[in-house]
This record gives structure tokens, sequence and C-alpha cells, in this order.
């Protein structure tokens, strides 16, 4: 009997341990992006090769598509005012005089080029070793057509809002017009709507917009910020 416990045991320690299941280290990644933008296809790139670099940790990506660049010729299908105006939060947070693309922001810390890969391990070095105060549980999803609910709840202190986004995985457009015209790219993790909350708990009730598909895998990213804008926590949940 003891032999056999001790075997358990055994096989037991020697399983492979995965940082996803490690809830005490998250790093977010948002870039902000855009069809219309010729610089945003290399950082639309690295985003993708990080997502699969990083799949087995609590490393998280999304791509806000910004709506300002639509005006030039091209009018990105993923594009939002509210993420453009979100982008603008955070350049209000890094007092910088102007907002761009592509835009990476990690873990509402720091920002840079999107397409600068140096900065970008740099950073996932850094943050990977950073530890979280929140931890957030996602359950309860229902989806009945084009609308989708679930509930959340934040544990721990010291947070102002909980974002929870739809997430599309990854969509490859062929672009007729502007800058990028007649080029096909592919966007990852592309976020299909925002809900902020600041209550600790509760339901959340969506629609999901029209240009998103039943071929679509989708997901929730969720995570926490503190009023500096700046990550506590994050999680992620498969539709």
């Amino acid at each position: 009997m003891k032999k056999k416990l001790l075997m358990i045991l055994i096989s037991i320690c020697s399983l492979p341990l995965s940082a996803q299941s490690n809830n005490d280290t998250a790093v977010v990644l948002e870039l902000f992006t855009s069809q219309g933008c010729s610089s945003c296809p290399p950082a639309d790139e690295l985003l993708d090769e990080i997502r699969e670099e990083y799949q087995d940790q609590n490393v998280f990506v999304l791509s806000y598509h910004v709506d300002y660049w639509n005006r030039l010729g091209w009018r990105d299908p993923f594009s939002t005012e509210e993420f453009s105006d979100y982008q603008r939060d955070y350049g209000s947070q890094f007092r910088s005089r102007s907002i761009y693309t592509p835009q990476l922001v990690v873990n509402g810390s720091e920002h840079f080029t999107g397409s600068n890969r140096y900065k970008a391990s740099d950073a996932l070095k850094k943050y990977t070793k950073a530890k979280t105060t929140n931890s957030i549980n996602v359950n309860n999803l229902k989806q009945n057509g084009n609308s989708l609910s679930f509930d959340y709840q934040v544990n721990g202190p010291d947070f102002n809002t909980i974002t929870l986004a739809l997430v599309v995985s990854e969509r490859t457009t062929n672009i007729a017009r502007g800058e990028n015209r007649n080029r096909k790219l592919k966007n990852t993790n592309i976020v299909a709507t925002r809900t902020v909350k600041r209550d600790t708990n509760g339901m959340v009730a969506i629609t999901i917009p029209n240009w998103v598909n039943k071929n679509d895998k989708l997901s929730i990213i969720g995570y926490t910020q503190d009023t500096s804008l700046r990550t506590t926590g994050a999680t992620k949940v498969d539709i």
C-alpha cells in the first residue's frame, strides 16, 4: 500500500507545470491598429506570433481597431469610435500629445510602436514576473443567436474597472482601397465588443456584432485595471 501511494505521489510530482494555471501573473497586450494604416501589418503579425508562442501562459493579446483611419479610403470593418476613445484614455494617462497606430500597450503601464520586437520581448520578460492582485471568474455562458450572456466575479482588492471583451480569434481580409490596397491582412484576437464594469460581480449581456459569423472561434478575455489603467488581473474563457 505504501509503495503504491509513493508511486502515485511520484506521478503527480512529475506532471508538467503550466503557467496557464497560475493566476499570480498576467500580461495583457492591447494593440491599437487599423487595416487602413500601412505601418500596422508588421504589428499585427507580431501580435499573432506572440499569441502562438505564449498560448500556454497567462499572456492575453487583444486587437483594438480604431476608426480614425477610415476616412482615408478604407473602412476597417472591425473599427469603432469607442476603441479610439479608449486609446485616447491611454493617451491622457501617458500624457501623450497624440495617439498613433500601431500602438502596443502592455499591462496598461507602458506603450511603444507595436512592431518593435525588442521592446515587446523586453516587456514580456518583465511583466511575466509581475504579480497580480486580482483573479477573475467567468461562468454560466449562454448564447442564443446573436445574444450572449455570462456571469463574472472579481476576487482581490484594489481594482477600479473590469473589461470584458468578446474576441474573435482571427480573420483574413482582402483590402481593396487605402494604404494597404491589394493586400491580404490577418488580424488576431479582434475585439468585437467591449464591456466595462466597476462592480466586483454581476451579469453581462451583449449583442454579437453582425460581422461575426458562426465559423468564428470566440472567447471572452477579462482584465481588471486600477485608476491608472494598470492591469491587475486577467483571464480568458473560450466559447
